[in-house]
C-alpha cells in the first residue's frame, strides 16, 4: 500500500508537478452515485482520492461538507459500505492511491483489528483520521504501519517549531498542510504565506507536502501548486454534488458529470503550476 503512494508521488516528481489530491464524501448522496464519482476522478485528472467516511460529529467540517456526511448517512452509508467502494474501485484501477478521510469513532466501533484487515484487502493506501493526536499513535497509527497502510498527518499554522517533529514522527505517504485554522471551506489563505510553511515542513522531512482547506477554483490550484506537492480539493467538490442535486436531494443525470468537469479545470490548474512558479 505504501509502494503504490510513493509510485504516485515519485512519478508527478518526474512529471514535474503537484498532485491534485480530490475528496469526496462516501455515499454522497447515494451509494451508487458516489461510487460512479469515484470511479470517474482518475479520467478527470485526480492523482490521489480522498474517500471521505461519514460521521455524524464531523468536527473539523464546514456546512458542506456536514450536510455530504447528514446525506450519505440518511442513504444508509456505513464504514463498510465505504470499504466497499473501495474494493469495487480497485476492480477497474489498481495505480491510483486511495486515502479514507474520516474520524476515530467509526473506526473503533468497527474494532480496529478488523477493520485494518478490511482497509488493507479493499486496497486502501492510506488513513486521515483527523482527530487522533500523534500522543495516541499506539491507537491506530502504528497499528497501521504495521500493516503497510499509511498514517497521513495534517500539520497546521499553529505548528510550531517545537511541536512538528512530534506530528511527523510515524507520518507516512505525505503531510497534509491544513492553510490555515478554522474549519474546511474556509477561505483562502495568502499564497506566498504557505510557500514559507511547505518550505518550513520540508527542512524536517522528506515527504511530499499537500496543501489543502479553502483552495475552490483552478486559480488557486495553481497558486498553491507552485510551492506545495499536492494540492488537496474538497468542499468545492462537494459542493458540486451538493448543486446537482433535483429538488429531494436526489442525484441527478448531471451530477456525476457536474463533478468530472469541475475536477477537470482543477486538474489544468495543477498542471500549470509549476509554469507560474517559473514566472
Amino acid at each position: 500500500m505504501t509502494a503504490r503512494m510513493d509510485k504516485k508521488f515519485a512519478a508527478l516528481k518526474a512529471e514535474g508537478r503537484p498532485a491534485l489530491v480530490t475528496y469526496f464524501m462516501g455515499g454522497d448522496p447515494d451509494y451508487e452515485t458516489s461510487l460512479k464519482i469515484m470511479k470517474a476522478l482518475p479520467a478527470a485528472g485526480a492523482d490521489v482520492i480522498e474517500l471521505g467516511a461519514p460521521f455524524s460529529d464531523p468536527m473539523a467540517d464546514g456546512p458542506a461538507i456536514q450536510m455530504a456526511g447528514q446525506r450519505a448517512l440518511k442513504g444508509g452509508q456505513t464504514m463498510r459500505k465505504t470499504l466497499q467502494m473501495a474494493r469495487e474501485f480497485r476492480k477497474g484501477d489498481d495505480t491510483t492511491p486511495i486515502v479514507i478521510m474520516g474520524y476515530y469513532n467509526p473506526i473503533y466501533v468497527y474494532g480496529v483489528d478488523r477493520f485494518l484487515e478490511d482497509a488493507l484487502e479493499a486496497g486502501i493506501d492510506g488513513l486521515i483520521i483527523v482527530d487522533l493526536p500523534a500522543e495516541m499513535d499506539n491507537e491506530l497509527c502504528i497499528p497501521a504501519r504495521a500493516k503497510d497502510i499509511n498514517f497521513i498527518r495534517l500539520t497546521t499554522p499553529t505548528t510550531d517549531d517545537k511541536r512538528l517533529p512530534k506530528v511527523l514522527t510515524n507520518t507516512s505517504g505525505f503531510v497534509y498542510y491544513v492553510s490555515m485554522t478554522g474549519i474546511t471551506g474556509s477561505a483562502l489563505p495568502d499564497p506566498s504565506k504557505i510557500a514559507g510553511a511547505v518550505q518550513r515542513i520540508k527542512s524536517q522531512t522528506d515527504l511530499p507536502v499537500c496543501v489543502g482547506f479553502g483552495v475552490k477554483t483552478a486559480e488557486h490550484a495553481r497558486l498553491i501548486g507552485a510551492s506545495a506537492d499536492g494540492v488537496v480539493v474538497g468542499t468545492a467538490i462537494v459542493n458540486q454534488v451538493a448543486t446537482s442535486l433535483d429538488k429531494d436531494g436526489h442525484a441527478s443525470a448531471d451530477t456525476v458529470q457536474a463533478v468530472a468537469t469541475f475536477v477537470r479545470g482543477l486538474s489544468a490548474g495543477v498542471h500549470a503550476a509549476r509554469l507560474a512558479a517559473a514566472e
